[in-house]
């Protein structure tokens, strides 16, 4: 299958390094720094020869890439993705989707009329501790599920804003909540059945000079009347940072911690003993070297999966327009002051 992939920064490598992991062709990369092309992804094989655009248009238009990959700045994914389909490509799409929900919605009936298959890039659902508490959760084992806790303490210094002047920026990025919390926050709206109900929240810029947020805390209220809180924040010291998930029920507790959600700290319910936890803890014992897992390489395999076989990816469009929604639920209500509801339709 042709593949193209519209970004080459950051997180470009984990793209690409997934494409090739399932087999994809990969027809043409853009990006309008021609820099970045050489920067993050020189040291890949076979990329040396593959053709090259600063316009992304002219790209979709000579190459027809069946399946596009958009890893732009935020801002930018929406006008991407709907070129994208409109040139007969399915999109594999960057968090956040959109960063308008209007938005979020123009890509899911794009897609519907094109019949393409839209994937929101949240690869942390596919993390094997994070696969084998869903496992858990749809087994019934936490009895009722009480709630839920979001921990994200990462760093982000002044050397990564400095990066490009989009970072940090209201309209192109976001904040902590935004850029870096999405992923965290998607797991807690996913394992938590998607049914939000409404949000209150606090946000500040404390250390960095940016538009957006460093730091954020929210209480969620979900439709079954389980509670979940999330701290988000891109300011903890450097030599600290971890990433934590714990979901929480009338027969069961788990906690997901290390740098990315990825290493079992606590693992424990009514119908078993310390043995399985002591198992569990072995088995995802350890996080990855990069905060982005390893979850692309399978998120990449399940969309292929449901290009051939006709059915939704595991994170369509509705998910992302979901993790959105919460992320631009906590701003309005920490702009207004005020406890946000979310729409039944949601």
């Amino acid at each position: 299958m042709r593949y193209a992939l519209i970004g080459c920064g950051r997180v470009s490598p984990e793209h690409i390094r997934a494409a090739q992991t399932n087999g994809l062709e990969i027809c043409a990369l853009a990006d309008c720094v021609p820099g970045q092309r050489e920067e993050n992804l020189g040291a890949f094989p076979g990329l040396a020869d593959t053709p090259f655009y600063t316009d992304y248009r002219e790209m979709l238009e000579r190459e027809r890439p069946a399946l596009t990959a958009i890893a732009t700045p935020s801002g930018l994914h929406a006008v991407m993705a709907l070129d994208a389909i409109a040139a007969g490509s399915h999109v594999i799409i960057e968090k956040p989707i959109a960063m308008t929900l209007e938005d979020a919605d123009r890509i899911a009936e794009a897609a519907a009329a094109k019949g393409a298959v839209v994937c929101n890039n949240l690869q942390n659902r596919f993390n094997p501790a994070v696969q084998e508490l869903r496992r858990a959760v749809d087994a019934g084992r936490f009895g009722r599920i009480l709630s839920a806790a979001l921990q994200l303490r990462w760093h982000r210094g002044d050397d990564y804003y400095a990066q490009a002047a989009w970072r940090g920026t209201r309209a192109l990025d976001g904040g902590a909540m935004m850029n870096q919390s999405i992923h965290g926050i998607d797991l807690v709206n996913w394992l938590l059945g998607g049914c939000p109900e409404s949000i209150a929240a606090q946000k500040a810029t404390l250390l960095r000079s940016i538009e957006s947020e460093d730091i954020a805390v929210a209480a969620l209220r979900f439709r079954t009347g389980a509670l979940a809180s999330l701290e988000c924040m891109t300011i903890m010291y450097a030599g600290a940072q971890e990433e934590t998930i714990q979901i929480s029920g009338t027969q069961g507790m788990v906690r997901l911690g290390g740098s990315c959600a990825q290493e079992v700290e606590a693992w424990r319910f009514a119908d078993s003993g310390p043995e399985e936890e002591a198992e569990m803890r072995r088995r995802y014992g350890a996080s990855p070297e990069s905060v982005y897992g390893h979850g692309h390489t399978l998120l990449y395999a399940d969309v292929l999966a449901a290009i051939r076989e006709g059915h939704a990816p595991l994170v369509d469009a509705a998910a992302g327009k979901q993790a959105l929604a919460i992320v631009l639920g906590a701003y309005e209500s920490a702009e207004s002051g005020k406890t946000v509801a979310f729409s039944d339709a949601l």
